[in-house]
């Protein structure tokens, strides 16, 4: 109800500063849920910005101290720092360390698996981003044919001369929320590649990490 009275309050607005133009009950039905879709972006954006910079803060010298003590045999000093960081690097390389003894394709089994399971962690939520990137000008689109609709259904009732502002109610309404449609998407569009880059690089580094991390279990021990 409260974003409701915010939309209406918008809407009188705009129609008081554009006289006669009115946005139609339709159109409004069709705003209302694209306001909803873009809180739901920007909702989305902040959640996911949160989750990728925390999986993204490895210290450089992360590995360098795994290595040092799992050549010292130190295993269980490699899991507890490797215990001291939720991060997705952190948490393959403690799988990791906790199967070595056992064969090394177990080993890179046990590292791959949860891989997967952190990949399924960053990119969740990603999909729904690419879905309001293309329903948010659909939505837009379908209420310019609802506000066109409106405007010839204005001509069909209407005898004798035609006044234009018979017409600006319903192309309001289409121009309204098409221009709204289109932002969302673009907004959406632009958060979802954005965020797909950024999971990228951290997959680099996870890959790039289980490979070094796999290369130190083959190096000889003194």
């Amino acid at each position: 109800m409260f974003l409701l009275q915010i939309t209406n309050d918008a809407v009188s607005a705009t129609n008081q500063s554009m006289p006669g133009s009115e946005l139609t009950l339709s159109g409004l039905l069709i705003l209302i849920p694209i306001i909803l879709l873009f809180i739901l972006v920007i909702y989305l954006l902040v959640d996911r910005l949160m989750v990728l910079n925390k999986a993204n803060k490895n210290p450089d010298q992360f590995m360098a101290k795994v290595k040092v003590l799992v050549l010292k045999g130190d295993i269980n000093g490699a899991r507890a720092l490797c215990g001291q960081y939720d991060t997705p690097v952190a948490r393959m390389i403690e799988k990791g360390v906790s199967r070595i003894g056992t064969p090394l394709r177990n080993i890179e089994a046990a590292i791959e698996s949860v891989g997967k399971i952190q990949l399924f962690r960053l990119e969740k939520n990603l999909p729904v981003l690419a879905t309001v990137a293309g329903a948010a000008p659909m939505l837009g689109f379908l209420g310019t044919v609802l506000g066109m609709v409106e405007a010839f259904k204005s001509i069909s009732h209407e005898e004798g001369f035609m006044s234009p502002q018979l017409l600006s109610s319903g192309m309001f309404t289409a121009m309204i929320t098409t221009v709204a449609g289109l932002a969302v998407g673009i907004v959406a569009y632009t958060a979802y590649n954005y965020l797909v880059t950024r999971v990228k690089s951290i997959v680099h580094k996870m890959e790039y990490t289980s490979i070094d991390f796999i290369e130190l279990l083959q190096e000889p021990r003194s």
